[in-house]
């Protein structure tokens, strides 16, 4: 695999010209295009029917509000949904003035949403964060190394060595200069959005994104203040009514029109299997569609370009809380389990990242190739490229046949989307970076089944741990003959392989028991006194072992 990419200088060094900063420098008439936008849509979408889309959307937000309460709903909510209620239209009156009614209460939810939506980017605050950031992980990364205290202050490691960028950066670089990106990562811990934020600025030198935030990080008022002035948009995703979807995805395409830099989790949320998203949400995703359609359709040439982002740690903060949620919406009365988020504790999250640089671990972020809304290659001008690396011209995708009719785009637009969706995918897979956690956490849970051939998962993970004992020769023989297998695919281009994932298997086991317990208080992987291997925590080396488990080529091996 290539090396680490080295930290780069700021494509664009003044932040007031940065797309962010010019977005929400104009905030007020952001809120107002998000409002026409999002009743445009729904006015279509369903026309002579405003009134029922209003009711649902009531019932929808009082249940939630009686069921799913957070600290950061605003407290004027149960009123204003009162006073939305009571002023429905009668069921009697005349169908367009219905109509008009339903209408003007839709504007007034809609104009609340926009509000709550979209957030802000103070410059200030930004150049804060980024001395607080910066100074907080090199003492973190020192500390971790340091044989006393007067050390932390000394730089004697390189954040890069730790937070490691792979891929087509220089690429990715040069296309935002007259494009416009959108960085899609995939998402195990509610960690990835600081870190890849930092990484953006610090590492690759690119002009802050906006983001989707979710709502529930906003129940700490020092993160909900931060994020306010950060460049986050929030997203609530309790709210699943179609007014409120519909005001999220006009936040997300109108900014992209206006040439905002972007990042989204499209998988939705972070993964609670520990797999790689092998299915993404195609809400957001299609905003990118819509976008470009919008911009070439008024005769401008930006472009869109969608760069797939894989994260990886050798120990994800919150494993345990993520795999019993994953094991309970599967496994249904087959599984009863708890867990607790450990992010909700800052505590945690600052014993986690020392622990974790303390033993030398690293977090791997790695670029897919950028392609266009479609899913094409693009070369590095930017230029859309078919299965034959020849130039084509996106307008094309986009021409509008007469005889398609009305909602002919809208089901284009859909197709497109769902390309673009697998192409991600497909990226993902191919520039996921296998560490020694992963090999060795796949290989052993692997063991594990075979030695257990007649058992499912739920039954596995009931197994007495005295009884799960395996053998470092056998294990040993096992990661030997699946590095040959990752070893030709990433060959091939379908894998990436870090240094740790390479090392004689012995080694490999050690270093990834080493790094796999790094946070975890009962450990997924440890040795026995005489010399075996077992497991503290079955569902949580099952969740390590998950990131491996989507790949096709791994699967012949173990028939």
């Amino acid at each position: 695999m290539e090396s680490p990419i080295q930290p780069q200088p700021h494509v664009i060094e003044e932040i007031e010209q940065w797309p962010i900063y010019r977005l929400y420098e104009e905030r007020e008439k952001l809120v107002e295009e998000i409002n026409q936008s999002a009743i445009r849509s729904l006015k279509s979408k369903y026309k002579g029917k405003l009134d029922k889309l209003l009711a649902r959307t009531i019932y929808m937000e009082k249940v939630r509000m009686r069921e799913d309460p957070w600290n950061a709903d605003p407290q004027s909510e149960p009123l204003f949904w009162r006073k939305i209620q009571k002023s429905l239209p009668e069921s009697s009156a005349d169908p367009e003035d219905i109509e008009s009614r339903s209408e003007y209460l839709l504007r007034k939810i809609i104009e609340r949403y926009a509000e709550e939506i979209a957030g802000g980017f103070k410059k200030n605050t930004f150049l804060f964060a980024r001395r607080v950031l910066h100074f907080f992980f090199k003492r973190l990364l020192n500390a971790a190394s340091a044989k006393n205290i007067f050390y932390i202050f000394r730089s004697r490691h390189k954040i890069n060595e730790r937070i490691k960028l792979f891929g087509p950066l220089e690429k990715i670089r040069t296309l935002s200069t007259d494009g416009v990106l959108v960085i899609v990562p995939t998402h195990s811990s509610n960690m990835d959005s600081i870190l890849i934020g930092f990484a953006l600025d610090e590492i690759a030198g690119l002009p802050a994104f906006s983001y989707g935030a979710g709502l529930n990080l906003y129940n700490s008022e020092l993160f909900g203040y931060f994020m306010n002035r950060l460049g986050a948009y929030r997203v609530d995703r309790r709210k699943k009514n179609p007014v409120y979807l519909e005001s999220l995805k006009a936040m997300s395409n109108i900014s992209l029109q206006w040439g905002t830099n972007t990042l989204f989790f499209p998988g939705g949320t972070r993964s609670r299997s520990g797999s790689l998203e092998t299915r993404l949400k195609l809400g957001l995703l299609g905003t990118a569609v819509e976008a470009q359609r919008e911009i070439l359709k008024y005769g401008h040439s930006r472009k869109i370009y969608v760069v797939p982002l894989v994260l990886n740690y050798h120990c994800v903060l919150e494993a345990r809380y993520l795999i019993e949620q994953h094991l309970r919406s599967i496994g249904k009365d087959a599984y009863l389990g708890s867990g607790r988020d450990e992010f909700k504790s800052f505590k945690n999250v600052f014993v986690f990242l020392y622990r974790l640089l303390s033993k030398s671990s690293e977090i791997a972020l790695s670029f897919g190739e950028p392609m266009d809304v479609i899913g094409n290659p693009v070369n590095d001008q930017g230029i859309s490229l078919d299965h034959k690396g020849q130039p084509i011209r996106l307008e094309d995708y986009f021409t509008s046949p007469e005889e398609d009719g009305e909602g002919g785009e809208a089901q284009r637009d859909n197709v497109y989307t769902s390309i673009l969706a697998e192409k991600i995918v497909e990226s993902y897979h191919q520039h996921n970076v296998v560490f020694s956690t992963n090999l060795v956490s796949y290989c052993a849970f692997k063991t594990i089944e075979h030695q257990n051939p007649s058992l499912d998962v739920f039954a596995l993970l009931r197994l007495d741990l005295d009884d799960v004992v395996l053998e470092p020769a056998v294990l040993e023989n096992n990661i030997l003959e699946i590095q040959k297998v990752l070893a030709r695919e990433e060959m091939k281009g379908n894998i990436r392989l870090d240094q740790t994932a390479l090392l004689p298997p012995s080694e490999c086991i050690a270093d990834a028991i080493n790094k796999i317990g790094v946070f975890h208080s009962i450990k997924p992987l440890k040795y026995t006194k005489i010399g075996k291997i077992t497991s503290g925590n079955l569902k949580v080396l099952y969740f390590y072992h998950n990131r491996l488990d989507t790949y096709e080529f791994l699967k012949d091996f173990w028939k």
